[in-house]
């Protein structure tokens, strides 16, 4: 019989129904007669017995599909988070929480705008870098946190490079364009009604077209009958936003939006069925047709695009709406709202393929509408054929039968068909006639399945179900297609092991291993948390990832993820087979601890000038001193007035790389160390305002370091440090001050231009110091730092002062009377003055109180050259410029001949080489260009080519590749020359035996690339081929000798190493019980690493599938491996002497001995130092405790636990006692009460407990739902999972 019922008909009888999708629904007997469906998960037969039975008479009545359909879903009662809908053939994994993460990208981006010189605000070219135009750009990366850096291109524009996320760099480039260019303003004219598409949402769109043209926008207000649109900004900004705001005009004219109400129901026949017909419209018409979706209660149908387009969609929907108004008939049928699934399908797809077929559409009740009425409409010939689909639908049920895989939809709706669970049974009732049709249908299923497949269930744990699936199924997708089987893995609700393998014999067997290897490889995985310090996960994730990429591939099978910077969070998750995690975990925190103790920081003053000492040539001294140290050393930038060098690394490591540098500056520059005894009152007056007075005296005294002690400390003791001579005399003149200012002092303040400082100062402070000495006055200048760079401080006597003051203000006064000279200048010489930009005649406006100097203009054949300034300055600029002019005109050329195979080691890294001998001796040198010719040159004979006959070279004549040119004062030439050619390598022959010749070389190399950048040198290391001796030592004469000593120290050190390596390959092999070597490791290894770190040999263990199950092998020196072998004898003579003793205690208070993550049991085999055993989960004996160690600890550990035992029992004891008081019994409560049957409490439909025969969690019983300290039982295995207490 069908289960569907018509209005007004009624089925006579109570038929039996069936159940359908494993069980889900039970059978129901109705007092009425009527068959009835339930899909109440909570009303098995069992649970509606126990109800029924609590019922009282008047209450006991037909539970109809009124009552069942009036209570709400699981999902209706908790909801679940919405899921993104996976592509169709994926199979979905049972964790409905996953979601897919999407790879990050970097959110800092770089762009670099220009400002052309035309267009520049700030064109001072002396201010590059200051003034006006850097408070800008600091502000702007104040402002907009992007990071700014400027340079200046050739034709003088501005390049500016902006870093930082993208809303930074585009906010800062507005602020570039609007600060830093001069300004343009332009106005466009466009339709009032299209400025709202131009303002946006919000302003969104303004806003993101004055951040894309970098311009100011702006549009009048609604009331402003204006249709002008002003916009300010660069010529380029402007322009890009008139076109761009055209175009938004342009297209909204084109543009037009309708809206058509036409009622829901006829909103299936537009769309058509999955949306094809509205699709072909949109593609057909070039309009976008918005049509709300089902689950939406609107009829508006919005259509927009270009105004012929959204006519011809039009014209499209009217007609499908006219035709179906006038010709749709409907027709309604009463379904079961349990059943309205089923029509519906997955995510509305069964009513789509009804539309799709038959042009009907069907109308769904909401779910939240009692009503059952399910509505069909279309035209009146094709009801008939949707009629029966839904029919169909409703009655179509699929069924599993364990034993011959059998799926079948049965089209027979007179015939019930039911499998029974766990039995090869299926059960048909109906007429006899259908019964033997579908019997028949069914035998030859079966036959034909029998014949073959084959199918297997494996037994996994449900916790590996997901890795077995693999991300997005691809995992099991890829084993299916291979193998080509159905594997059913059951989803996490049913808790299930059981997973089912259906197909071909071969390829069943085939899938079954690969999963059992898969789950067998997944149960040894583990998962550990490490704790790291956050400040060292950077480091040991390395720039762009390397260094843990290194560890990743080390470990391959383990999975290293790192909190996200922004948790703050130190914990570090480890996963992947147990093994591999330990080893990955030891060598992780191997790396912290480095890292902790190579994290010492240490700061070492040392002079400016010395810097570059430390560094060395080519980074020579301070690359050794790291490398030597394993420090890393960080210097100043040249720009920096800091002198600190910063050492970090092991606090040892530091010291000596700390000592190290400090000989090199002693060695240096005799650096001494003096301490002065000055009353602390009078510290700060020496100090002076900003340090400026103490600084003056570091500076005039060879930049000595001056260090006073902490104010208010009370110390009277201030250190000088420095070379000897500027020591003692930075310590007179401190004492001579500091008795100064305890008698008498004054203070005068001068003002002059800053560009005549350096002319008062003189050439290396000459002028300035002549006037100190005349006088005994301090003249401090300004420091960069200081904002008035006029101010010009003297200090001293009333009459010293009053001296100072007056030579001084004589002085200023002559460079204020500006006069103007000429000098004649050849000019074949003025090229040299003006080229570069005129660099020479800026440093001559330095030097000289900012004389100008103006050469003619190019072309013109004068040589009379104009001076301006002041008479003195411009008197000794015009004498410096006759010294330049001297010796132009004293140059000579000279010719150096080097083989050309010289010249790059010659010229040194960069040019570092030649550039210091240019500088050293004031010279020019020109290097030959390369001839490339002379290694492709054919091979001639007879000194003949190409039918001609060459004369042959002769050998006294250079060859042009060869000469080097060199032009200068001869006297400076000729010293250039020789320093050119103490330049050219020789090579030398070292005789190093073969074997140390890999030794020498090193890992990748690093050997003998270390000593090669030590002694600069190249080292030739002969093919292993050959088996030579003699390597080859190529460098300069100076540095050779070095080198060869350095490398036969190696060589010593090597043969000294090998005799070292002879001694320490001592074996010694001990015979010991396999059943004491996990007592001897140790506890994670730590007894056996005592042993091996004390005695500093290797110990091996045998491994699993060695035949010498009881042998150990030490290895070592001798005396170390009979040292490590005695103390392993002793752990094993120890161990004999134990004992084992069985106890039994109540496995209820196991855990409570155990304690959290084992504390308590760990600190009582501290205590007694024994060992102590709990059963395994499912032995046979659960209260079974061995306890092993030496008698005496034995029983004293076990009177401990035995006592413990009584008092977790009796706090047991106890706590069931309270828990009885506060519940009270059955009787009582119903003595207050009036009898009645339990309540029914909250009931939802289609439960996750509801599969199977599984009950709804019970809220009253202490088993489901425990108070905290109760005893615990094992309970059975529950749909929600297992319990954690």
């Amino acid at each position: 019989m069908s289960g569907l019922v018509f209005p007004g008909s009624r089925p006579h009888g109570c038929n039996s129904s069936l159940s359908i999708y494993n069980l889900w629904h039970t059978r129901t007997p109705c007092k009425r007669g009527i068959s009835t469906m339930s899909s109440v998960a909570v009303l098995t037969q069992e649970s509606f017995n126990e109800h029924r039975s609590g019922l009282l008479p008047e209450q006991v009545k037909c539970i109809g599909a009124e009552d069942e359909d009036s209570l709400p879903t699981y999902k209706d009662a908790f909801p679940p988070l919405p899921e993104k809908p996976l592509p169709e053939g994926v199979q979905e994994t049972g964790n409905a929480w996953t979601t897919k993460i999407k790879p990050l990208k970097s959110s800092v981006i770089t762009q670099v705008f220009h400002v052309p010189l035309e267009e520049r605000k700030y064109k001072d070219m002396n201010q590059f870098g200051e003034g006006d135009q850097a408070k800008v750009c600091l502000d702007i990366m104040h402002k907009t946190g992007a990071h700014l850096e400027l340079s200046m291109a050739k034709d003088q524009g501005l390049s500016i490079m902006v870093s930082g996320k993208h809303d930074a760099v585009m906010k800062a480039r507005k602020e570039i364009v609007s600060r830093l260019q001069t300004q343009a303003s332009a106005t466009v004219a466009i339709p009032k009604e299209h400025h709202r598409f131009v303002i946006g949402k919000s302003g969104e769109k303004l806003q993101e077209l004055e951040l894309k043209t970098a311009t100011k926008i702006q549009i009048p207000r609604p009331e402003d009958p204006s249709n002008l649109i002003k916009i300010s900004g660069t010529k380029e900004g402007l322009e890009k936003a008139k076109h761009e705001i055209l175009l938004i005009s342009a297209e909204q004219d084109k543009r037009a939006v309708e809206r058509m109400n036409i009622e829901k129901v006829y909103h299936p026949f537009i769309t058509g069925a999955y949306n094809k017909l509205v699709g072909e419209w949109m593609q057909e018409t070039g309009a976008r047709i918005n049509v709300p979706p089902p689950s939406v209660n609107k009829t508006e149908i919005v259509i927009t695009g270009e105004k012929e387009q959204v006519a011809l969609a039009m014209a499209k929907i009217k007609k499908i709406y006219e035709e179906k108004k006038k010709n749709a008939t409907t027709i309604a049928v009463e379904v079961k709202k349990s059943q309205h699934k089923y029509v519906i399908g997955p995510k509305g797809n069964t009513l789509q393929e009804i539309l799709d077929r038959t042009g009907v559409s069907v109308e769904i009740p909401p779910l939240d509408s009692s009503s059952e009425t399910v509505i069909l409409r279309g035209e009146p010939d094709r009801l008939g054929q949707a009629l029966t689909e839904v029919y169909a639908k409703v009655n179509k049920l699929v069924f599993l039968s364990p034993a011959c895989f059998i799926r079948l939809l049965c089209v027979y709706q007179q015939v019930h068909i039911e499998f029974t669970e766990g039995e090869d049974k299926i059960t048909l009732e109906g007429p006899t006639k259908d019964v033997q049709i579908v019997q028949g249908q069914i035998e030859a299923v079966v036959t034909d399945l029998v014949s073959r497949m084959d199918y297997t269930e494996i037994s996994v744990d449900p916790k590996f179900h997901r890795h077995l699936i693999g991300k997005g199924g691809a995992n099991i997708n890829r084993i299916k297609e291979q193998h080509k089987v159905s594997v059913r893995i059951p989803p996490d609700n049913e808790k299930s092991n059981l997973i089912r393998i259906e197909g071909d014999p071969q390829g069943v067997q085939e899938a079954k291993k690969e999963l059992l290897e898969l789950a067998s490889r997944m149960e040894n995985e583990r998962t550990k948390d490490m704790i790291i310090e956050q400040r060292f996960h950077r480091a040991i994730i390395g720039q762009k990832g390397e260094k843990i990429k290194e560890v990743r591939d080390k470990f391959p099978e383990v999975i290293i993820n790192f909190p996200d910077p922004t948790q703050k969070s130190d914990i570090v998750q480890l996963r992947g087979p147990r093994t591999e995690v330990e080893k990955c975990t030891k060598f992780m925190q191997k790396m912290v601890a480095e890292m902790v103790e190579n994290s010492f920081s240490v700061s070492v003053p040392i002079f400016k000038q010395f810097h570059k000492n430390i560094i060395g040539k080519g980074g020579a001294n301070i690359k050794k001193i790291r490398e030597e140290t394993n420090t890393k050393i960080d210097l100043p930038a040249e720009n920096s007035n800091s002198e600190m060098i910063v050492i970090t690394g092991k606090k040892a490591n530091c010291e000596a790389a700390k000592n190290r540098v400090l000989a090199i500056q002693k060695e240096l520059a005799n650096i001494t160390e003096v301490e002065v005894s000055i009353p602390s009152k009078l510290h700060n007056s020496l100090i002076g305002s900003k340090g400026r007075f103490v600084r003056s005296i570091m500076e005039e005294c060879g930049g000595v370091h001056i260090h006073f002690p902490t104010e208010g400390s009370g110390i009277d003791a201030v250190i000088i440090r420095g070379p000897a001579e500027e020591v003692e005399k930075a310590k007179k003149q401190l004492l001579y001050l500091a008795e100064e200012k305890q008698i008498k002092s004054h203070t005068v303040e001068l003002r002059a231009k800053p560009e005549y400082h350096k002319f008062l100062i003189g050439k290396g402070g000459g002028n300035i110091r002549k006037v100190r000495d005349n006088t005994g006055a301090r003249i401090l200048f300004p420091t960069a730092d200081d904002k008035d760079q006029e101010l010009i401080t003297v200090i001293g006597t009333e009459e010293a002062v009053a001296e100072a003051q007056k030579e001084l203000e004589a002085l200023i006064k002559s460079l204020d009377n500006v006069v103007e000279d000429f000098m004649i200048v050849d000019p074949k010489h003025h090229r040299f003055f003006v080229a570069r930009r005129g660099q020479v005649l800026r440093d001559i406006a330095d030097e000289y109180g900012g004389v100008l100097v103006s050469f003619p203009r190019t072309g013109s054949q004068s040589d009379k050259v104009t001076l301006k300034g002041a008479k003195d300055c411009l008197e000794a600029a015009k004498k410096r410029m006759l010294e330049m002019i001297e010796d132009l005109d004293a140059q000579v050329i000279m010719e150096c001949v080097i083989p050309q195979k010289f010249h790059r080691s010659i010229m040194g890294p960069k040019g570092s080489r030649i550039q210091q001998i240019t500088k050293d001796h004031n010279v020019q040198i020109k290097f030959p260009d390369r001839d490339e010719q002379q290694a492709d040159a054919p091979v001639q004979e007879n000194g003949e080519a190409n039918g001609e006959v060459k004369e042959p070279a002769d050998p006294l004549v250079p060859k042009k590749c060869d000469v080097i040119v060199l032009s200068g004062r001869k006297e400076r030439c000729e010293a250039a020359v020789e320093a050119l050619k103490a330049l050219v390598p020789l090579t030398i022959a070292v005789e190093v035996p073969f074997e140390l010749h890999r030794y020498i070389i090193g890992q990748k190399g690093s050997g003998i690339r270390k000593m090669m950048d030590e002694f600069e040198v190249n080292i030739q290391v002969p093919a292993h081929e050959l088996q030579s001796d003699i390597i080859s030592v190529t460098g300069l004469a100076s540095h050779l000798d070095r080198a060869k000593e350095g490398l036969l120290e190696r060589v010593k050190e090597l043969q000294a190493e090998q005799e070292d390596r002879a001694l320490r390959s001592f074996k010694l092999t001990i015979t010991v019980d396999p059943k004491y070597h996990p007592k001897i490791i140790g506890r994670k290894g730590a007894i056996i690493t005592q042993i091996r770190n004390e005695h500093e040999v290797n110990i091996q263990f045998p491994e699993k599938n060695d035949e010498n199950q009881d042998q150990i092998t030490i290895t070592g020196y001798e005396q170390n491996a009979v040292a490590a072998r005695d103390a392993i004898q002793a752990i094993v003579h120890e161990l004999e002497e134990m004992i084992s003793e069985d106890i039994t205690l109540d496995s209820r208070v196991h855990a409570r001995i155990i304690g959290a993550r084992g504390k308590g049991i760990r600190k009582i085999m501290d205590e007694f130092k024994v060992d102590v055993r709990f059963p395994q989960s499912g032995a046979a004996d659960p209260n079974l405790v061995t306890v092993t160690g030496r008698p005496e600890r034995v029983d004293e550990a076990i009177d401990h636990l035995l006592n413990l035992e009584e008092e977790y029992m009796g706090d047991m004891v106890e706590n069931e006692a309270k828990m009885a008081y506060m519940k009270p019994s059955g009787s009582t409560a119903s003595s207050m009460e009036e009898p009645r049957g339990p309540s029914k409490g909250f009931v939802v439909r289609e439960a996750p407990w509801a599969i199977g025969n599984e009950k709804a969690p019970d809220m009253s019983s202490s088993e489901e739902f425990p108070s905290f300290g109760a005893p615990v039982t094992n309970a059975r295995s529950s749909p929600w999972g297992p319990k954690r207490f």
